[in-house]
This record gives structure tokens, C-alpha cells and sequence, in this order.
């Protein structure tokens, strides 16, 4: 049991980010005014009623509990998962407690605020990519490690024997 509780703090310090990231940009940021950093890279204040890219964010209101509801399940997943792992299973611990973290992140937004705080925006010769947060960042990297640990993990761990 005690590894869980490790991989729960890695949780909360990505959540405890992912908050005060966004409660920084949401008080020093004008709402879809871009603030340049980089000539690639601005902080822009958005707010995302949807999923990932605005998916299903121009509907009424019903898409605010189809994504808690996901949230919470995954994290009940995920969590599950996360109790079960073996000693040795460090990066697909790391993997599971980022991805919960985000989707905590996104999911208190989504309860408090009714939308998801977005506000690092990349962008190249006209083209910008959707904006996201730091929750966004937890779930793209976790999943990214999920993928990698399944295609590489295993034989590692077979070698190791």
C-alpha cells in the first residue's frame, strides 16, 4: 500500500501545479488577448466549455457532466490500476498519477468554473494549435508513457527476468 500513497503525492503536487498555473494565468491574463513569449509561443486566457480541441464545446451545458462523469470513472480506473502495480513498475506508476492528476485538474475546473482554464498557445506561420493547460500536459505525457511502457516495458522487464 505504500506505493500508491507515492504515486498519490506525484498526483497531488500535479494538480496543487496545474491550479495555481492557471489561477496566475486567469488573474494576469485578458480574457483572448495573446501575450507573446516566444515568437512561436503566447499565453492566451481561453476558456473551454469542451474536451480536447473545444470537442462538443458549442452545446448547452450537458457536456460539462459527460466529462466530469469520464473524469471520475477514469480515475476510479486508473486508481485501481495504480494499487495493483508491482515494485518495479515505477514509469507506468509515474504514467497512471499524471493522468489522474490532470483529469482532477480539468475536472475541478469544470465543477467550480463550468469550463476548463486553458492558456499556453503554440503557433507557426498562421497556424495555431488548440491552447491547453497543465492538466493537458500530465494526461498527453502519461498516455505518451502508457503507450511507451507497452510497447517496451514488458520486454524489459522479460530481460530482467
Amino acid at each position: 500500500m505504500r506505493r500508491p500513497l507515492l504515486w498519490w503525492l506525484l498526483v497531488i503536487v500535479w494538480i496543487a501545479l496545474d491550479l495555481a498555473t492557471k489561477a496566475l494565468a486567469s488573474s494576469s491574463l485578458t480574457y483572448a488577448t495573446p501575450v507573446e513569449v516566444l515568437p512561436f509561443f503566447n499565453l492566451t486566457l481561453l476558456h473551454n466549455t469542451g474536451a480536447a480541441f473545444s470537442f462538443l464545446a458549442d452545446h448547452p451545458g450537458w457536456q460539462r457532466w459527460l466529462f466530469a462523469a469520464i473524469a471520475v470513472g477514469a480515475t476510479i480506473a486508473l486508481t485501481v490500476w495504480m494499487t495493483r502495480l508491482k515494485r518495479d513498475e515505477k514509469v507506468l506508476g509515474a504514467c497512471l498519477a499524471l493522468i489522474i492528476g490532470g483529469a482532477l485538474g480539468n475536472l475541478y475546473d469544470r465543477l467550480v468554473h463550468g469550463y476548463v482554464v486553458d492558456f499556453l498557445s503554440f503557433h507557426a506561420a498562421g497556424w495555431y494549435y488548440p491552447a491547453f493547460n497543465v492538466a493537458d500536459i500530465g494526461i498527453t505525457v502519461g498516455a505518451i508513457g502508457l503507450i511507451w511502457e507497452s510497447i517496451f516495458g514488458e520486454r524489459r522487464r522479460a530481460r530482467r527476468g
